[in-house]
């Protein structure tokens, strides 16, 4: 069974007195505990925290100094059967220097020392005065009162197991080229730094802003811990912000201010950095050019438990959950699919789209990007050929939703029925049409793809496909049908996706009449259309009915393609975001039904129409996803 590779990890913002190293140590102390207690394998405190940061000119007294390391000694013996490695701010005295340092503690013992390397030295700044800087420091080693022979240095990495932790000091992070950024090209997933930022007004928007791009640029996970408000208040005034960030995203901060003890927890995916910087080859390139050789301090944690599993997993990743964000995200990838389109009418020097017409979602979804798209070139809405093309399953609601827009929109409107068609080719290739098979479906299909196409032909114009991502993954289309066109524009848009982007439309960019047509197209059930419609006249075929829900296909399809992730670690996943809506074999029978078809049907995605990339997932042959179309999936099976 694939490991999981979670970890805890934790940002502390201890009470502090300044240059009072005990009652600061006791505070630290009392971090320590709660993080134990919150399984955390990995804690960060504030730049020169056992002192205080604010020390000034106390920071050359060899009494401070003393003290401080006394201190650091503590907090070793503390740490004895705690299983929990701790990154704390002190001084150290070296080779008659005084340097800024984090301290990593491990079970009792100093692992490691990293001297910052960036001295600040203007405007309220003016560490010069008292430390020096630790660039070019490498491959030394310290020995301090109680521990000998102890690694110090700006080249090291700490590492046990997959786990590899670097470290930076505040004003590291700052700098035109972070050592953040050579530690995670040598393989560093999590970074912290140990931080003294003061605050003056916006200065913590910046900070997250540094905090979010440093840990997208290094593909891996960034933890801040601020000097709080027990610092000296003589000129400035420390907030004690505390940030977690992961691969760009800010996923855990405090409210600054603070005037107690304070940690902030995440569990952080060291699955999805590795396989990200797996992917990324700018990233596996640069490895090249790090300066340095780096040493690798190595320990073992007893464990990789991490408490309740309390990280966020978002039951629908390709919609953000926020309205604002949702309605942005909404309103470029309507206009991508406009630019797209528009760039291949003007490319083959035709002026008229053909679409067939169904009433439901994708096909509504397709429509409203040619309409924006003449729009935007000044084309006549009757250059708009739309399609119905009624069979056996079209009932009276998709049939009248579908004619309503067409009118409504103002296109070239034509009604083609396929039923004697489809009845003479069953005739004609020996098939009882009162058999509902995979031939029966098929038949309607393709006989209305080769109307369009024709109907093209005749009037000059391109075929738009219709069909979204989410049905190239399960390779729901008959192929050389609705699998054909002559331009895709929905193809990498997701299900769960299209429903949004229908409603943004219905709620931003049309009038009331269209928008009421479009809110009754969203509240219609998923169908194909292809079985007959029930004695009532209702829709008889759902299409989740039979492979299931599209809210659980995006969410493998994300977590399969863009992180990666073993089927195990998918369903681990799926259960913690869907735990009020499916059991756990619900989600496993779909789970398997994703991977089967994902597999089975990859010779469909061969042989896809070109279409435009919107998001992070596509599944081109051309781009983002290439498979060889007889590749087994029994390895994947097996994991569930």
């Amino acid at each position: 069974m694939t490991a999981l590779n979670f970890i805890r990890v934790a940002a502390a913002c201890p009470v502090t007195r300044v240059a009072d190293v005990r009652a600061n140590v006791d505070n630290i102390k009392k971090c320590i505990d709660e993080a134990v207690d919150q399984k955390v394998k990995l804690i960060v405190f504030p730049e020169l925290s056992i002192t205080s940061y604010t020390c000034a000119d106390l920071f050359l007294q060899k009494v401070l100094l003393d003290e401080s390391e006394a201190g650091v000694k503590t907090i070793c013996e503390y740490s004895k059967g705690k299983d929990l490695l701790i990154a704390v701010g002190a001084p150290l005295y070296a080779q008659t220097n005084v340097y800024n340092c984090a301290y990593l503690i491990f079970e009792g013992k100093v692992l490691g020392i990293v001297p910052k390397q960036y001295i600040p030295n203007y405007e309220e700044f003016y560490e010069r005065r008292w430390f020096t800087s630790g660039q070019g420091v490498l491959n030394q080693l310290v020995t301090l009162s109680f521990q000998k022979d102890v690694p110090f240095g700006t080249d090291l990495l700490f590492q046990s197991g997959v786990c590899q932790f670097g470290f930076e000091i505040c004003e590291d992070l700052w700098s035109v080229v972070p050592p953040s950024s050579y530690l995670s090209l040598h393989g560093a997933q999590v970074i912290g730094n140990l931080s003294a930022s003061n605050e003056v007004v916006s200065k913590s928007d910046y900070r997250r802003s540094l905090v979010e791009s440093q840990s997208a640029k290094c593909m891996g996970s960034y933890i801040y811990a601020g000097a709080g408000t027990g610092e000296s208040s003589t000129d400035v005034v420390f907030g004690g912000e505390m940030l977690i960030a992961e691969n760009g995203n800010l996923v855990k901060q405090n409210t600054r201010f603070q005037r107690t003890n304070e940690i902030v927890t995440s569990i952080i995916d060291l699955d999805r950095l590795n396989l990200q910087r797996i992917k990324n080859i700018s990233f596996r390139e640069a490895t090249s050019i790090a300066p340095y050789a780096i040493r690798h301090v190595t320990f073992r944690f007893n464990d990789m438990a991490y408490g309740k599993f309390d990280r966020t997993v978002d039951k629908h990743p390709f919609v953000p959950s926020d309205l604002k964000q949702r309605e942005l995200r909404c309103s470029e990838i309507f206009n991508i699919q406009s630019a797209a389109l528009a760039k291949r009418m003007e490319h083959t020097g035709m002026k008229k789209a053909v679409i067939g017409i169904s009433g439901g979602l994708d096909s509504t979804l397709a429509l409203l990007v040619i309409v924006k798209t003449f729009d935007m070139l000044g084309y006549d809405h009757k250059d708009i050929v739309t399609v119905t093309l009624p069979g056996f399953g079209t009932t009276d609601r998709t049939y009248q939703n579908a004619v309503s827009l067409c009118k409504k929109l103002e296109t070239d409107f034509r009604e083609v029925s396929i039923v004697a068609a489809c009845l003479q080719h069953f005739k004609d290739i020996g098939h009882d049409p009162a058999i509902h098979d995979v031939t029966y479906e098929n038949v309607q299909a393709r006989e209305r793809t080769q109307i369009l196409m024709d109907i093209a032909n005749k009037e000059g114009g391109l075929v738009i496909g219709t069909g979204d991502l989410s049905e190239m993954a399960l390779g729901w289309s008959t192929y050389n049908g609705d699998h054909m066109s002559m331009y895709a524009v929905n193809c990498s848009v997701p299900k769960t996706l299209v429903r949004y982007l229908v409603r943004y439309v219905a709620e931003e960019e049309t009038n009331a009449e269209i928008a009421a047509i479009l809110i009754d197209v969203l509240d219609t059930p998923v169908t194909p259309e292809l079985l007959p419609k029930s004695s009532e006249g209702k829709i008889s075929q759902k299409t989740e009915d039979i492979v299931g829900p599209y809210e659980l296909h995006d969410f493998f399809l994300y977590y399969f393609v863009r992180n990666a992730f073993a089927p195990a670690k998918i369903l681990f996943l799926a259960k913690q975001a869907f735990s009020d809506t499916y059991d756990e074999a619900t989600i496993r029978k779909w789970l398997q039904m994703f991977i089967k078809r994902f597999f089975a049907m990859q010779f469909k995605r061969s042989a896809i129409p070109d279409g435009p990339k919107v998001g992070t997932v596509s599944l081109s042959p051309r781009g983002d996803w290439r498979m060889p179309s007889d590749a087994s999936r029994q390895l994947w099976m097996d994991e569930l």
